[in-house]
């Protein structure tokens, strides 16, 4: 069975961004802020790849890649947060992003649930804009190229 290239996609997003963090934590620099907004550069891949996948099938239409490459991004985006609920409960839950909350858009000091949906919040929102910037992108490539 094939998985749909959205749902493949995402999942190289959440690997991407894992592994980045994992390593980025390792190294102990996760409370560096701008090592951490470079997870940024996996949901382009990832949305990129779909858009790609989707040009060379044919599907050239607006609406269809923008929500193609919508699913693409969330999809990897919620299965991220997912992902980093199970890490911060395995390293201690609400002890380990006291260190990480200061840098949090919403500041003051927050449980670990709250910092997810926080860090949801905003993966949703740098998700979009990518999910826009790139299908314009891809929209005036197939301009070009016609």
């Amino acid at each position: 069975m094939k998985l749909p290239k959205e749902f493949a996609n995402a999942i190289i997003i959440f690997a991407g961004i894992a592994i980045y963090f994992l390593v980025i934590d390792f190294l102990n620099l996760a409370d560096i802020l701008w090592l951490r907004m470079l997870n940024v550069l996996f949901v382009f891949y990832g949305v990129n790849r779909t858009l790609s996948s989707n040009v060379e099938e044919g599907k050239i239409g607006y609406v269809t890649n923008l929500l193609s490459a919508s699913m693409t991004a969330f999809l990897g985006v919620f299965l991220s947060i997912i992902g980093l609920i199970a890490y911060i409960h395995l390293r201690g839950g609400d002890s380990y992003v006291r260190h990480f909350s200061e840098d949090l858009l919403f500041g003051g000091d927050p449980t670990a649930n709250q910092y997810c949906i926080g860090i949801l919040f905003e993966g949703l929102a740098s998700a979009l804009m990518v999910v826009f910037v790139s299908v314009q992108y891809w929209r005036s490539r197939m301009a070009a190229q016609e």
